[in-house]
């Protein structure tokens, strides 16, 4: 059965009487050189466990299925589950879980449910209103998987390419890069799904890094001096990073001691300079 196959998708639908929920961010693929790219991406194995987020009807997950060793799939509609036991009734491999994501310990299904396979591997096609949250929960949670290949809208995306300078750089872009070599794997019209969403998406491979891109004394105030940088973007770093409570004067001596103009803005900084900024502030 050609799950991507759009009259396929309808009489599943018929079938099981499911909507598509905007709710869930429900957006099927309907092109197999998208599915194959996303798994192909992520260069799966049979020595790979892999945990997906967000499998809809199994598009992916069958095709997860062919490749890899073991797979558990996350799903919170109800609705998709009772599909997905139809679509997946062919594989031995995978197990479908019915949670939500962003509630879920991932470590401890991973953990669970990987076996004896040696890499562990996330793929998905993220609801687009809640890919942040997503992405954060598994870096700051440190999820531990090598590699993160997931499909999200266009726009967040270049958010998280973007380099120090560029319009789009924020603290998304500097948070992910602290983490993880990031990497453009394709970019993916509307068109390639069903119902056709209002954006283009695109695919990105994070690389999870063996330690971070910089070294700093404090992780939590790295990330504190980001978060008031990027808070005011129009502002200097001078008065933006005031809204962390420290006085103009602490904050134009921590910018000086740490070789940053305080009249830059903090789109222009690179990670070894908010790194440097953190540890001054530390000190």
């Amino acid at each position: 059965m050609e799950l991507y196959n759009p009259l396929t998708i309808k009489l599943l639908k018929n079938k099981y009487g499911f909507q598509f929920a905007k709710s869930f961010g429900q957006n099927f693929l309907t092109d197999p050189e998208v599915i194959d790219g996303i798994a192909g991406g992520a260069g799966l194995g049979p020595d790979d466990f892999v945990l997906e987020i967000g499998p809809g009807i199994g598009v992916l997950t069958a095709e997860i299925c062919r490749r890899a060793g073991k797979a558990a799939s996350i799903e919170i509609d109800p609705h998709m589950v009772t599909v997905l036991h139809d679509t997946l009734a062919e594989f031995d491999n995978v197990h479908v879980i019915e949670q939500d994501v962003l509630k879920t310990d991932l470590k401890q299904i991973i953990e669970d449910e990987k076996g004896s396979c040696s890499h562990v591997k996330v793929l998905g096609n993220l609801p687009y209103y809640i890919t942040t949250p997503i992405i954060m929960k598994l870096l700051t949670e440190h999820v531990p998987a090598e590699c993160i290949v997931i499909m999200m809208q266009k726009e967040v995306a270049e958010r998280i390419c973007a380099e120090p300078g560029s319009r789009t750089y924020g603290a998304l872009s500097v948070t992910v890069q602290y983490y993880c070599e990031v990497s453009m794997v394709m970019e993916v019209p509307r068109e390639s799904f069903m119902p056709m969403p209002m954006v283009d998406s695109a695919v990105l491979r994070l690389d999870v890094r063996s330690k971070p891109a910089v070294e700093v004394k404090d992780e939590a105030m790295f990330f504190r001096c980001v978060k008031a940088g990027f808070s005011q973007r129009r502002k200097t770093l001078l008065n933006s990073l005031m809204t962390m409570g420290e006085s103009k004067e602490r904050v134009k001596a921590a910018l000086e001691e740490a070789g940053i103009d305080p009249k830059r803005r903090a789109e222009t900084l690179s990670l070894e300079e908010f790194g440097r900024l953190s540890d001054v502030f530390v000190k």
